[in-house]
């Protein structure tokens, strides 16, 4: 397992259930998740993840148009195996620390990208995390896994 990686985008929206928009700099609240994105708050899935390597497979597949936060995700990756990084491991990812809560998730009803394919990511290579600690987030800080 890569134990290291790079953030390739923060990704925000306003409202669920529509693509995220990359943005300069995220703020990220302990206990919260992306100040300002419609999918903060309590819970264990305040943060999500996706690395641009799984963006790449879909791509291959045939899917169109995607880019950064197309999956809405919050921070796309780039260098790390996000899915094979167990429950409970710490990520140190710009100023924060997070922990690494649900690997993966169900595919909402109508998800363009399974429907142009056949099938989606996000549920099998998606993470989400919740904020321990914290502090800005921008493309090209580092991510380190602090525990595994």
């Amino acid at each position: 397992m890569i134990l290291k990686g790079k953030v390739r985008s923060v990704n925000i929206s306003e409202k669920k259930g529509v693509i995220k928009e990359p943005i300069e700099v995220g703020i990220f609240k302990e206990d919260y998740g992306l100040i300002g994105d419609a999918h903060a708050g309590k819970g264990h899935r305040q943060v999500s993840l996706l690395a641009v390597e799984s963006i790449e497979k879909m791509k291959q597949m045939g899917a169109k148009g995607l880019c950064n936060g197309k999956f809405a995700e919050n921070i796309t990756t780039e260098g790390i195996q996000l899915h094979k990084i167990p429950v409970g491991t710490r990520l140190r990812i710009g100023e924060t620390v997070q922990e690494v809560t649900q690997i993966g998730k169900e595919c909402h009803n109508g998800c363009a990208i399974k429907q142009q394919v056949g099938q989606c990511v996000m549920p099998r290579e998606g993470i989400f995390t919740k904020v321990l600690k914290g502090g800005k987030i921008k493309e090209g800080d580092l991510i380190e896994v602090m525990e595994c």
